[in-house]
């Protein structure tokens, strides 16, 4: 079998001023960049991060100080991947951010083509309102603002509210499909008596004419963490799955399928003393630790988890916890995206 050669300068030179000319017709030769463009497995510019809430906290209360939450229309600060500076972006496809809406205030209602989610966990007293129904914000409460539905939110306690923004803002950009319209008011006319979608379309039943397809958005915008962990609570006493744990996804109740067709939610409870098997996956996932304490390894990094710490583990990049105490972890990702295009992978080693 012929070994081939290396070229000599000659021919190097050759196809070096011939790449030049085929560039004025806005043409680049195919060979120069296949290895990158098909790699032999996923090779994600998203690094490993973490970020210690405790730390943080002083500086999302001190945005508070610096612009109202009218003026930012949404005060957040992005955290922002390390790997991927000035993309407002925590994995190539999705963002995440803290918000801070303080006592009194209202972030106006607007409405956009990106889905939204949002994870409480600092604070009470404060509201979202999606399409005329609001809802009352608690600690670990999973709730969504679908695609193009009009939401505001609004704090009518006597403290400082924060959670997590997770958005498919890099998806969206991606297939230039991003459209925003601000409400003719700052806060929705409420239509809808608080937990009225959760009564009509969450316990297993729905309006009798109601029909949905499996990529549209779920009509419950809330999933109490008091549901949460009362499903935790009762699964742990079965055996856990040696790579994940205890761990469930959250479903649109009409349809079974994700919440948002672009972002899966999932919660997850290790027991004490439990260590997961190394796992892979080419979702790139968004984690939270709302209760526990745990190690955890995502490649080369290590990590000891305390209370709302946030965390990305990039596509591909190995997995692994080891629980110290009980613990209940909330995860985000492009999942659902990636199994509807056929191009979800995981492996458990």
């Amino acid at each position: 079998m012929a070994i081939a050669s290396e070229p000599g300068s000659q021919a190097i030179n050759a196809r070096q001023a011939y790449y030049e000319r085929i560039a004025s017709d806005h043409m680049t030769p195919l060979w120069e960049v296949l290895g990158a463009l098909v790699p032999k497995q996923p090779n994600s510019p998203a690094q490993a991060a973490l970020w210690r809430y405790a730390t943080l906290r002083d500086k999302v209360m001190e945005a508070g100080q610096l612009i109202t939450a009218e003026e930012a229309e949404r005060r957040v600060l992005i955290l922002e991947n390390p790997g991927l500076p000035g993309q407002s972006a925590i994995t190539q496809s999705l963002y995440a951010g803290l918000q801070l809406i303080l006592p009194g205030e209202v972030a106006p209602a607007h409405r956009h083509t990106q889905s939204a989610l949002r994870l409480v966990m600092d604070g009470a007293g404060a509201y979202t309102a999606v399409d005329g129904e609001r809802t009352t914000m608690h600690r670990g409460d999973f709730i969504i603002t679908p695609s193009w539905t009009f939401h505001d939110h609004g704090n009518l306690g006597d403290e400082p509210v924060v959670w997590l923004d997770g958005l498919d803002i890099p998806t969206v950009r991606f297939y230039d499909a991003g459209f925003a319209e601000h409400g003719q008011n700052a806060v929705q006319k409420t239509s809808r008596t608080e937990g009225d979608a959760l009564a009509r379309y969450g316990n297993n039943m729905v309006p009798v004419d109601f029909y949905q397809s499996p990529a549209e958005p779920t009509r419950v915008f809330v999933y109490p963490f008091s549901r949460t962990q009362e499903s935790l609570d009762k699964i742990v006493h079965s055996e856990p799955d040696p790579h994940l744990g205890h761990k469930l996804r959250f479903v649109n109740p009409a349809t079974g399928a994700s919440p948002m067709p672009t972002i899966g939610a999932f919660a997850q409870r290790l027991p004490a003393g439990f260590e997961t098997r190394p796992y892979q996956s080419t979702d790139g996932t968004v984690y939270v630790c709302l209760e526990g304490e745990a190690t955890v390894s995502v490649g080369q990094q290590e990590w000891q988890l305390q209370r709302d710490d946030v965390f990305v583990v990039p596509s591909w990049q190995v997995l692994k916890f080891h629980a110290q105490r009980d613990t209940t972890l909330f995860s985000y990702s492009d999942r659902p995206a990636l199994q509807a295009l056929g191009l979800w992978r995981e492996a458990r080693l």
